[in-house]
């Protein structure tokens, strides 16, 4: 491969220049890298620019203008050189081009004619001659055998070889000897006094002129003719304000100047005077040049020619430089810099004028001038501080003329004067005193006080007329003295001003304009002002005089307003003006002087006397004189105001008070202060008896009308000797203020001290003798008439109280009573009455007196392990007690109640939804109380019940919905059937024997009879009647006994027709003078009087008490309230009173029919005796079929305490295979009644249902296709539904699929199981009898599904889903029908169902972590072809995607001839359908267990996977779902 040639500018010697002819081999002449040339430039320009900025600043202006102008101009020039030369080298790189190739052909020819010739020369010439050489053989030997060779020329040794140096000892001798000879020179010599300062060392003598030079000299022999050498200078002189650091002198200038003297030193007699001369001179010139480019700096960046200006500059001689050219003077104000003649050495020296003390001008000059720091700004800042202070102190002889024994202070740099303004002063309360730098003008101003608007013309007359300083002092000292009441008050609540809006200026001198006064304004008496007069005193101006005055006034809008006569009186209580357009204006009406010795020497204030001309020190102070002492008040405050502001703050609301009582005819004993002066006290002698005539009395002495009571219920009557016994208990009544941590509101504390108490209580702090009760009122309304009534109206609660537990502590002391066992006093404080009862006697009940609704109100608190039941009757327990005024049969009603109660509470009182529709929420139960003894109960607003409680532990239970009145039943309730029947089973027949009366033995209970006069002796007292308790004995009878004769016309039991229109008044005999157990006949009756006298209870017209939540009495409304609204809102009267179903007496009127309750046993409590007189004897013939009649339930039934606590406690379901959460007995059985007459109402309303006849009550036959079904309940213990299917038989022109009858029993168990248990849903009725109507070989496939749900283990090993049916639309389905409605509809010959498949769990994992699917199916019965609904507006799940997928197959290859593809397509589904998340199968031998939280034959809603709705849907999904109808069908375009 041939070479490649290189490129020109590789090749060697292709950098070199074009060479002319002959100096080819020789380097490039006369040239330059453009690089290094630019380089040159640049630094070239560089260094002309830095040696211009050194030394610029030492020239003048124009030298500047004129160097800069030249610098620009050469440096252009240069450049534009450097710009011609290098468009010049773009043009000519061909030229270059062909000289380096020119070059280089000649370079080489060169290198060939060279060689040839040395070639040819050392042929001929050199090789011709030559030889070896002699060797030196003597030189090699010496040298090889000594080392050494000593053989050379000595000339190299004299000329080259230096000589040896001088030894240190000698070079030491030398110089001790030149400083002898230096020392004699200077002994024998003239030596200037300036130069006596030296020092001889190593041979030189070296003299220090501080400030100025440093110079260096010695003599080259010890002749006295031998001169002086002068070997160093230094100058002294700096600049460290503009010299950045650097020499002042050039080193060319110390060269011309060491020249010059060593010149001089020569044959010179004075040659060390001559050195000084030369030297100083030329150091002062430099100082004098140093101050005058610092001047001229000065003035330029910081001072303008108005403050600092340089009025001469003769270099080296002087400058004079002027200041404060503002200030007027006749001599002006300037200083002079110039050499002191006076002086030996003429050191520079500072002239002033005007003249300084010659103390002060040195010390100026020794600062600034003769300093290391050579500064004119230290010049001109130091004269100006000492011109100052002269300034300054003249000024203070001028103030010292009329301010005597004030300390002045005059200090500071810059010099301060302070002028004490008021005595004592706090230094930022002084006026400062000071002089501006620049101009020299006066500067005043007050720190504490910058916007003072006195300190401007203060300014103004310090700087020139001073005549008005006096007069300008007194005015800064009220505005200061102003200011500190300002400031005293600001933590009072009162505010100061210096005016007020007065729309006629008050004739009174205090009140005219000036600053001798100043108004302060009480926040919470906005009708009274404090007016403080400030007076200097005569000896001590500096001191100030307070005098205060309290003034009355009104506001008013113009002169013509009329002016309340109020405001006239000691203290007014007018209300607080508002602030509203247009403006109000402010009268005077009194002005009272306070006596300022005696405002602050009250009770508890002291006063501290200290020297005559010492402020004094006033205010509470609580301590001895001795600690007094160190008591030390800020200068700014002011404890005579403060006092005499708090005191009026204090006592003003006190004598409202004072007044306001005085009014309402209550004595007291006047303000006082209490021991230690701790608080004001306004004492209370005694407070009337409520009700009296106490009402306050107006300016003209008339009385104001009192509200009327409320006639609802008398006021209790107050026994003399209940309110002399109260009287003597009450030791004192003290009103006090205080102030709450919290809100910071003035409050009223009232505190009653009462001498033990009549009832003892069992609280910790109830144990004493003394008690104490502190009841508070705010004070911000400034009402004090309302305060007054409050105090009032808790005298009330105090005394009305007592009326019933005076009473009551002398019956709980009675032995015979056992009050003790039943309750137990836990706290009593006079105010409320706190009483704790139940079995551990943790329960309570507090009693206390209601001022709004006069009477008595109770509240119920539960303990830590039970609940207070109480609660929902509290309103009829405070009616009754406010008609009864007795505290003891509220006892025994609250003992005797409190287990039926308790009980009845166990209830579930939450709503439900889907009954009777899915989406309107239903109360469970709702709890009614009528009466303290009567409670009606409600369930699903179908049913009622109706409880009374009664004595011996007994409670009466009957059908609510029958009607006392009439023999018809209430519109709004259903009659329960069967409830006579499932209460016998709870009866205690031997409790029941024990609980009636000796005398009633011969004469048995009849079915009305049960239920006496609620005023008789086997019942409690109604709302409105008179009578005693059943619960109290013979002895505790009322004083209206039941024997007692009766009316012939008694009163209604019904409150008055304004409480609830719907309820009639009863014209039924009432407690006092009715007759009790059918013991009075009607012998006379009235026809005027209401219908239907013989009717012994009203018919109520609504169930729901008269309240804003209910004001119709309509069925729907009955659940509407929650459970806490029914039980915890007020309810003043109750449309369901105490009444008492009497005899029937109305001439002429059939009988009522008498069954008595069957003989039936409790499940839990059996019978201790046998057949006897009474209830039970007259029981034993009744029939089951008696007891199943509808108005067997309105006979009451008597249960024992213990039997109603097993009706409603949650407890098992009776039927094991039912496994459902704990519900009490009665609400299973109601559920049931209620499932049942549902079943019922939807066999009337569905054509494919026939019903039947049946002579059984409480028994629902119907039929089907094929089938006869009867529903019944569970005669055992009624707390469950079973259905029994019967086969027809078949029809000889229509054949019937008949079914097996186990399969006939998988329908039974699977309806008791799944359909009729817990919760009860009607809907899923809808769904099983629908499921009952369909052709039998379709009903075949859904026996074998039901049957697979209940026993998932017979489907084998190969299924990996369980199955449940849903008998109600679940929420978490596709919305295809409204959820919790009947999920099985028919339409079409097709049937739409949904089924609910989990996932068996395999590998160990848990029910809970399986997947779960709700799948609505479609089943054509006359293609048959099953398959999933879809529909086309939701998007379908991948699992739901999955199970179409799968069913669509088995339809195109699964489906046999003549065979329901039902079940087997659901079978398909269970054993084949795939998940994403799915794992290998499970293992043959796994066995399959129920779903989640179930086993076998779990029951309905109880976590059952695919079952209905759960118990409580949860109100979110309570919108309905707006729907087109269910897709039958599969949908071939997809998931919508």
């Amino acid at each position: 491969m041939a070479p490649t040639p290189l490129p020109l500018e590789q090749m060697p010697g292709a950098n070199a220049g074009y060479l002319p002819a002959g100096q080819e081999g020789g380097p490039r002449i006369n040239t330059m890298s453009m690089s290094v040339l630019i380089d040159f430039i640049i630094q070239r320009t560089y260094h002309e620019l830095m040696v211009l900025a050194e030394l610029l600043p030492r020239k003048t202006d124009m030298e500047r203008k004129v160097e800069i102008y030249a610098y620009a101009a050469r440096t252009r020039h240069l450049f534009t050189r450097l710009n011609a030369l290098v468009k010049w080298g773009n043009s000519v790189s061909k030229v270059d081009k062909s000289s380096q190739i020119m070059s280089f052909l000649d370079k080489q020819n060169m290198l060939f004619v060279e060689t040839a010739d040395m070639l040819a020369r050392m042929s001929r010439e050199t090789l011709v001659r030559a030889r070896l050489p002699n060797f030196h053989i003597p030189a090699a030997v010496e040298v090889l055998t000594t080392g050494t060779y000593n053989r050379l020329p000595t000339c190299i040794r004299e000329r080259i070889v230096p000589p040896d140096a001088i030894t240190p000892a000698e070079k030491k001798q030398t110089l001790l000897r030149l400083n002898q000879v230096i020392q004699h020179r200077l002994v024998t010599g003239k030596l200037l006094p300036q130069m006596r300062e030296f020092r001889i060392r190593n041979g030189r003598v070296t003299f220090e002129v501080k400030h100025e030079f440093s110079v260096a000299l010695t003599v080259m022999g010890d002749s006295p003719n031998v001169p002086w050498r002068l070997l160093d200078i230094d100058v002294l002189v700096e600049d460290k304000e503009t010299g950045d650091g650097k020499s002042l002198v050039h080193p060319l200038q110390v060269n011309y100047i060491h020249q010059l003297i060593q010149a001089r030193l020569v044959e010179n007699p004075n040659a060390l005077s001559e050195v000084y001369n030369c030297l100083h001179y030329f150091c002062q010139s430099l100082q004098l040049e140093v101050l005058y480019t610092q001047t001229l700096r000065l003035n330029y960046e910081r001072l303008d020619d108005n403050n600092i200006t340089v009025e001469e500059y003769v270099p080296g001689v002087k400058l004079t430089v002027s200041y404060w050219r503002d200030l007027k003077s006749e001599l002006g104000y300037r200083l002079t810099v110039q050499s002191d003649p006076s002086e030996i050495g003429r050191p520079l020296v500072v002239v002033h004028v005007p003249s300084l003390g010659a103390k002060e001008s040195a010390e100026v000059a020794d600062r600034a001038v003769r300093s290391e720091h050579l500064s004119m700004e230290r010049l001109i800042v130091h004269t100006v501080y000492i011109r100052s202070v002269s300034r300054l102190s003249d000024l203070k002889l001028e103030f010292q003329a009329f301010l005597k024994d004030v300390d002045f202070n005059l200090q500071g740099t810059p010099a301060i004067l302070t002028v004490p303004v008021l005595s004592p002063c706090l230094r930022a309360e002084q006026i400062h005193i000071t002089i501006d730098t620049h101009t020299g003008m006066f500067r005043c101003h007050v720190p504490k006080h910058l916007d003072c608007p006195i300190t401007e013309e203060m300014q103004d007359c310090l700087n020139t007329d001073r005549s008005k300083l006096p007069a300008l002092l007194s005015e800064l000292r009220y505005w200061i003295t102003h200011r500190r009441c300002e400031k005293t008050l600001q933590h009072l609540p009162a505010t100061a001003t210096e005016t007020l809006p007065f729309l006629t200026l008050p004739e009174q001198e205090l009140l005219q304009p000036g600053r001798h006064k100043i108004y302060v304004k009480l926040h919470r008496h906005p009708n009274i002002i404090l007016v403080v007069q400030l007076k200097e005193k005569p000896a001590m101006p500096n001191e100030m005089e307070y005098t205060f005055h309290l003034g009355f006034v009104v506001f008013q809008k113009d002169e013509n307003d009329v002016v309340d006569d109020s405001a006239k009186q000691l203290v007014s209580i007018v209300a607080q003006p508002p602030s509203e357009i247009p403006k109000l204006y402010t009268k005077l009406m009194r002005l009272i002087e306070f006596d300022t010795f005696v405002a602050t020497h009250g009770p508890g204030t002291e006063v501290d006397e200290v020297s005559p001309h010492k402020r004094k020190s006033n205010g509470d102070i609580l301590a001895p004189p001795a600690k007094q002492q160190k008591t030390i008040f800020p200068a700014y405050f002011i404890p005579e105001l403060a006092h005499v502001v708090a005191m009026c703050d204090e006592k003003i609301p006190f004598l409202n008070l004072a007044q306001t009582l005085s009014k309402y005819r209550i004595p007291h004993s006047g303000l006082q202060v209490e021991a230690n002066a701790t608080s004001l006290v306004l004492k209370i002698l005694a407070l009337p008896q409520p009700g009296t005539n106490n009402q306050a009395t107006t300016a003209a002495g008339e009385q104001k009308p009192a509200p009327a009571p409320s006639t609802s219920s008398a006021l209790p009557k107050i026994e003399p000797h209940v309110w002399d016994d109260l009287m003597r208990r009450v030791l004192s009544i003290s009103v006090r203020s205080q102030t709450n941590k919290n809100s910071q509101v003035r409050i009223w504390v009232v505190e009653f001290v009462f001498y033990s108490t009549p009832l003892q209580s069992t609280h910790q702090k109830e144990l004493g003798s003394r008690r104490t009760i502190n009841l508070t009122y705010e004070q911000a309304n400034h009402d004090f008439s309302k305060t007054v009534e409050d105090l009032l109206n808790d005298w009330s609660k105090i005394v009305y109280l007592y009326t019933l537990v005076y009473d009551f502590a002398e019956q709980l002391r009675n032995k015979r009573l056992s009050l003790g066992d039943m309750l137990v006093v836990k706290s009593y404080t006079y105010a409320n009455l706190l009483l704790g009862y139940g079995p551990k006697k943790e329960v309570t009940c507090n009693i206390y007196w209601s001022v709004q609704s006069h009477g008595f109100r109770l509240t119920f608190v539960g303990g830590i392990s039970a609940v207070n039941a109480h609660s929902m009757m509290r309103d009829q327990l405070a009616q009754h007690l406010n008609q009864q005024h007795s505290l003891t049969t509220i006892a025994h009603i609250l003992h005797e109640t409190y287990n039926p109660m308790s009980s009845i509470a166990k209830l579930p009182v939450l709503p439900l939804l889907g009954i009777p529709r899915p989406q309107v929420p239903v109360l469970s139960f709702c709890m009614l109380p009528q009466s303290p003894c009567l409670m009606r109960l409600t369930y699903q607003a179908v049913y009622c019940l109706e409880l009374r409680f009664r004595a011996n532990r007994l409670v009466s239970i009957r059908d609510g919905a029958s009607s006392r009145f009439e023999r018809n039943v209430i519109e709004e309730f259903t009659p329960i059937q069967g409830l006579k029947a499932f209460l016998s089973k709870y009866v205690d027949e031997s409790a029941v024997y024990r609980g009636r009366a000796p005398h009633d033995d011969d004469n048995p209970l009849s079915p009305m009879g049960l239920e006496d006069n609620f005023g008789g002796p086997s019942s409690v007292t109604g709302v409105s009647a008179g009578g005693s308790s059943p619960f109290l004995s013979a002895g505790m009878r009322g004083p209206q006994s039941p024997r007692d004769s009766g009316l012939r016309f008694p009163a209604p039991h019904t409150p008055p027709s304004s409480s609830n229109p719907h309820t009639p008044a009863s014209p039924h005999p009432s407690a006092g003078g009715g007759g009790g157990g059918g013991a009075q006949s009607h012998a006379n009756f009235n026809l005027t009087s209401p219908p239907a006298p013989h009717m012994p209870h009203p018919s109520p017209g609504g169930l729901m008490p008269s309240s804003p939540l209910n004001p119709q009495p309509s069925p729907h409304m009955v659940h509407s309230p929650g459970p806490n609204t029914l039980y915890m809102q007020s309810h003043q009267d109750s449309p369901f009173t105490a009444m008492s179903p009497a005899n029937n007496n109305w001439p002429g009127s059939p009988s009522m029919p008498r069954p008595s309750p069957r003989p039936g046993q409790s499940p839990e409590h059996k019978s201790t005796g046998g057949g006897g007189p009474g209830v039970g004897a007259g029981d034993r013939n009744v029939t089951r079929g008696t007891l199943n009649r509808p108005w067997a339930g309105a006979v009451p039934t008597l249960l024992t305490h213990e039997a109603l606590e097993t009706l409603c406690r949650p407890s098992p379901h009776p039927n094991k295979d039912i496994n459902v959460a704990d519900m009490s007995p009665l609400e299973r059985f109601l559920g049931c009644v209620y499932m049942r007459r549902q079943l019922h109402r939807n066999i009337q309303s569905e054509e494919t249902l026939t019903a039947l006849n049946s002579t059984e009550p409480g028994v629902v036959l119907f039929k089907v296709d094929g089938l006869q079904c009867q529903v019944m309940l569970n005669q055992l213990h009624m707390q469950s539904l079973h259905l029994k299917v019967t086969q027809l038989p078949p029809m000889p022109d229509k054949p019937t699929f008949q079914l097996s009858p186990d399969d006939l029993l998988v329908i039974e168990q699977y309806f008791d199981t799944r359909v009729a248990a817990p919760p009860y849903r009607p809907n899923a009725l809808h769904s099983i009898c629908r499921l009952l109507n369909l052709p039998g070989h379709v009903l075949k496939d859904f026996v074998q599904i039901m049957r697979l749900e209940m026993k998932p283990e017979l489907g084998g090993d190969q299924l990996k889903w369980t199955v449940q049916m849903c008998m109600r639309m679940s929420p978490s389905a596709m919305p295809i029908v409204p959820i919790g409605s009947a999920c099985v509809v028919l339409g079409r010959m097709k049937i739409l169902f949904f089924l609910h498949i989990t996932r068996i769990p395999y590998n160990g994992k848990d029910w809970k972590d399986s997947p779960s699917l709700v799948l609505p199916i479609v089943h054509d019965i006359a293609t048959n072809l099953t398959q999933v609904a879809e529909r086309r507006e939701q998007v379908q799940s991948p699992t739901m995607s999955a199970a179409s997928a799968l069913l669509r197959r088995f339809a195109d290859f699964g489906v046999q001839q003549n065979q329901c593809s039902l079940f087997p397509a659901v079978t398909e589904l269970l054993t084949n359908l795939q998940i994403t998340t799915d794992l290998p199968p499970p293992p043959p031998n796994q066995p399959i267990g129920p779903p989640v939280g179930v086993g076998v034959g779990v029951g309905v809603g109880v976590g059952v996977v695919g079952s209905s709705p759960n118990t409580m849907m949860p109100m979110q999904q309570l919108q309905p779902q707006v729907g087109h109808g269910p897709q039958l069908g599969p949908n071939p375009g997809g998931p919508q």
